[in-house]
C-alpha cells in the first residue's frame, strides 16, 4: 500500500479535469529516461558493433562467464526468446562461444570470446560517455542520490518479480472500482 506521500503524488498527475499530467508520472519519466539513454548510447557507440542489449549480457558473461542461458535471463532482465536470439546472433559474428553443460546436457554455457571482449571494452567506453552525459542533466550533488534510488527500484522490481523461491509473483488484482 502507497504511503501518503506515493498518495499525493499519484494525486498530483491527475489535474482538476480528470486528464493524466505524464510530465508528473513516474511510469512515463522512467520511460523518456531509458530513451534519452539509448539515444546517447547509439551517439557515443557510433560504428561500435554492440546494441545497448547486447553490451548488458556482455557485461553479464563478463562477471558470469560459462552461465546458461537461464541464468543470463534472470541476470539481464531480457526475456528469454529474445536473449536466445541474441545468443544466436552474437554466435554467427563471434562474439560469443556455446557449448552443452556437463551438469544438463539440455542447457548450454555461454562465454564471451576474444573478438567478443574486445567488442565489450568498446563498447563500456561508449557505455560510460553516454552515463556520463545522462547524469549531466542532474546536479553533481544528486547523481548519486539518483542512482541509489534506481537501484532501490530495480531491487523492488526483483522483489516483485519472485517470491523468494523463484516462483513469478503476480501482481495485487484490483477491484473494478476507481477511487
Amino acid at each position: 500500500m502507497p504511503d501518503a506521500v506515493g498518495v499525493e503524488m499519484i494525486k498530483a498527475q491527475r489535474k482538476g479535469n480528470g486528464n493524466f499530467e505524464l510530465s508528473e508520472a513516474p511510469s512515463h519519466l522512467i520511460r523518456r529516461c531509458q530513451q534519452f539513454y539509448g539515444d546517447l548510447y547509439a551517439r557515443e557507440a557510433g560504428s561500435c558493433e554492440l546494441t545497448k542489449q547486447q553490451f548488458i549480457l556482455l557485461c553479464a558473461l563478463e562477471q558470469h562467464d560459462g552461465a546458461n542461458q537461464t541464468t543470463l535471463v534472470e541476470i539481464t532482465g531480457i526475456d528469454r526468446s529474445t536473449l536466445a536470439e541474441m545468443v544466436r546472433r552474437m554466435l554467427d559474428k563471434g562474439l560469443l562461444s556455446r557449448e552443452r553443460t556437463e551438469e544438463d546436457q539440455r542447457a548450454n554455457a555461454v562465454a564471451i570470446s576474444l573478438s567478443g571482449r574486445k567488442a565489450l571494452r568498446t563498447a563500456r567506453n561508449a557505455a560510460d560517455r553516454a552515463e556520463r552525459a545522462l547524469l549531466d542533466a542532474l546536479p553533481a550533488t544528486e547523481r548519486q542520490k539518483f542512482v541509489k534510488s534506481l537501484s532501490q527500484i530495480a531491487s523492488a522490481a526483483e522483489s516483485y518479480a519472485s517470491n523468494g523461491n523463484g516462483k513469478a509473483h503476480k501482481a495485487p488484482r484490483r477491484s473494478g472500482k476507481r477511487q
